[in-house]
């Protein structure tokens, strides 16, 4: 349990709700609703759905910003036990030789898109932090804005480790990036959520295409919060087309 004195560092008179937007799910397809709405089981066998949704009992128990707090306070209390480890390791004589990878579990909604929980494709729920840092070979104290994936950590170590390399990977080493994080970067992310709905992710544009063949495209740049599904307008066409093209050809149950 994480400790009342880091809920005290997030009091609830200052909690900041998510931006969410009226009729947020207006024009996400049926089957986009359903994970909004419902602890959802992806291969259709089980749903296990509360009333009106998990977001209308939030609001009705008015447990919104108790929830963000509660939230934020788990994250400091991680923070700090891993402020430990990094102290010590500093301390230590491993310091000069050690690299650190530091990664955690995909997001986690808390009201966008009147969602909480995961088990979506939306860009809340799929983040991950990642954090990369090594005696050499890595800029410092760089925010990188590329879209990479968790498969990419394995034949990064690969690299910064000097060990022999593989050519049967799907991931693809990140030395560019931690190297110069301002490099372009062309290759878009996947991501799966049950049998065949997947999520493309590339720095601008994030395309879901559900299993039923329904879609959702987001323009980052102009709506971070993904609220416009773009997928309908005819002048997209060629855009979802490119984005299909990095969608799995092999889908296993």
């Amino acid at each position: 349990m994480v400790p009342q004195k880091y809920f005290d560092l997030h009091p609830l008179e200052g909690i900041e709700l998510p931006a969410t937007g009226e009729g947020d799910l207006d024009d996400v397809p049926p089957f986009g609703q359903r994970l909004a709405r419902e602890v959802y089981d992806p291969s259709g066998e089980k749903n296990f759905a509360t009333p009106g949704g998990d977001h209308a009992n939030v609001l009705a128990n008015k447990q919104w910003r108790k929830a963000v707090q509660a939230c934020l306070a788990t994250i400091s209390f991680v923070d700090a036990q891993i402020g430990r480890v990094l102290d010590a390791l500093e301390q230590s004589e491993h310091a000069d030789n050690t690299l650190v990878v530091l990664w955690g579990d995909h997001g986690w909604h808390l009201g966008e898109k009147e969602h909480w929980r995961k088990h979506a494709l939306w860009d809340v729920s799929t983040r991950t932090p990642l954090i990369i840092a090594a005696p050499k070979g890595v800029a410092k104290g760089r925010l990188c804005e590329r879209p990479v994936s968790l498969i990419d950590i394995y034949p990064t170590l690969i690299d910064l480790c000097d060990l022999p390399g593989r050519e049967d990977l799907d991931g693809q080493s990140l030395l560019p990036l931690l190297e110069n994080p301002e490099r372009e970067w062309e290759r878009p992310v996947v991501m799966t959520y049950g049998y065949q709905n997947h999520a493309v992710q590339t720095e601008r544009w994030r395309f879901i295409q559900y299993r039923d063949g329904t879609r959702e495209l987001y323009d980052h740049h102009k709506d971070p919060n993904e609220w416009t599904n773009l997928a309908l307008i005819p002048e997209n066409n060629e855009l979802i087309r490119k984005m299909q093209a990095s969608l799995p050809r092999i889908n296993r149950q």
